[in-house]
């Protein structure tokens, strides 16, 4: 496995990132995961946009884009693989251990991992923390994701694959790596970006291919929603057919259905919508 670590291509096996990297040390430092089918990216350009977004809102130097480009196409060429998630990793680099950075620049590292086809519907239980919908890394894409890694490890415990947070004020946010929308009287919502969840890139894309509305929901909405699916990268659009302790048979319904149709239909018509 070959991977891309500050300017080249490494061996997995011997590629070093230093110690005192601050990614390591406190977090800093954003990342972007890629869908990629057969060494071809999907949504590359909304992928580094949002990158490139997450860095101004960390305060780190701009993402050297093109450098990223041709990291990803160096990565997938040398690891060919039918379905793989790319992750893009950008750091603050080498400092001190401490909150202060250092003046050595950031770390980029872009690195390939084979995925399967995720299930057509999935279960996801609701858990007691909550997103802070005004806080200082609200909506980037950070590498601060220890929150999601208990929050998912509740999930694995209650047989689902994925959980889903409040905000602060009780409203329905996201999942751990997923937003979330549910089908009410046959229209489809999901939770606006004020309500603290991450701007989803196949979030993004359902709302504009099935006009989803943004609204605020509560948290209960998941107990009388006529349907639930959840978005990201590597689910695409996925049904849920248990949330907590609620079953929703038959998932996909017909709108989580047709939603899922239209999603693959446009994104095979264009890989860089």
């Amino acid at each position: 496995m070959k991977l891309w670590l500050d300017g080249g291509l490494q061996d997995a096996a011997s590629a070093r990132v230093s110690v005192f990297d601050h990614g390591l040390t406190v977090g800093d430092g954003i990342f972007e995961t890629v869908k990629a089918v057969d060494g071809r990216t999907f949504a590359l350009t909304r992928h580094l946009d949002r990158l490139a977004r997450s860095a101004r809102g960390l305060g780190l130097p701009e993402p050297d884009l093109d450098e990223v480009r041709r990291a990803c196409a160096a990565v997938l060429e040398a690891n060919p693989t039918p379905l793989g998630r790319l992750r893009i990793t950008y750091t603050g680099g080498h400092g001190p251990l401490g909150s202060d950075r250092g003046d050595r620049g950031p770390t980029l590292v872009v690195a390939l991992g084979e995925s399967t086809r995720r299930a057509d519907s999935t279960a996801v239980v609701t858990v007691p923390w909550t997103r802070n919908e005004r806080g200082a890394l609200t909506g980037l894409k950070t590498t601060s994701y220890a929150e999601n890694v208990v929050a998912l490890a509740r999930a694995h415990e209650h047989g689902a694959t994925e959980a889903l947070f409040p905000n602060t004020a009780g409203l329905l946010c996201e999942g751990t790596g997923s937003n979330v929308f549910v089908v009410l009287d046959g229209e489809i919502h999901t939770p606006p970006l004020a309500s603290g969840c991450l701007a989803g890139i196949t979030r993004e894309l359902t709302v504009e291919w099935t006009g989803a509305k943004e609204t605020d929901l509560p948290l209960d909405v998941l107990e009388r929603a006529d349907e639930i699916f959840l978005t990201s990268t590597l689910r695409d659009v996925q049904a849920v057919h248990r949330a907590d302790t609620r079953e929703l048979p038959g998932a996909p319904g017909p709108v989580t259905a047709k939603a899922m149709r239209i999603f693959q239909e446009r994104a095979g018509d264009d890989l860089d919508p």
